[in-house]
């Protein structure tokens, strides 16, 4: 759920902080089998980059709760809109992308007010993706031209 949207203090560039919250009630997910389980308690809010707006950046600020896991132990739940410990939203990693099909890596990362790291990782995960989902069934043969 959306809580507050505010100015972010302290940022060098205008920025926004929306504040995400768990349901009431709602059990978090184990990131390692997927159940829903009881949480342990929570930690730190921490801020997830999105697609920036009208030229503001924009960041999810939440407080991941830790899943007491009785088959795998305690974690970190897995949160829909990122992965792991990455810090950019899978939006806005395809975002980036997308526009590194088109742009140098630095140029992206001037344009959006990012870290050419971040394109990088962007375009891996990409990358990673299609090498996964790629179908070469019914592929007889390849050519080589010279």
């Amino acid at each position: 759920m959306y809580g507050k949207v505010r100015w972010a203090k302290g940022e060098q560039e205008a920025a926004i902080d929306v504040e995400l919250r768990p349901r009431k009630n709602s059990r978090p997910i184990c990131p390692k089998c997927g159940h829903r389980r009881p949480g342990y308690d929570k930690q730190p809010t921490q801020r997830f980059e999105f697609i920036p707006m009208w030229g503001f950046k924009i960041f999810f600020c939440y407080a991941p709760r830790r899943v007491n896991c009785p088959e795998c132990g305690i974690h970190v739940e897995r949160m829909p809109w990122v992965k792991g410990k990455h810090r950019l939203t899978y939006t806005y990693a395809w975002f980036l992308a997308g526009w590194a099909k088109r742009l140098s890596w630095k140029e992206v990362g001037e344009a959006f007010h990012t870290t050419w790291h971040h394109v990088f990782c962007s375009v891996e995960m990409a990358v990673s993706w299609g090498r996964e989902h790629m179908d070469l069934s019914g592929i007889e043969a390849i050519g080589v031209d010279e």
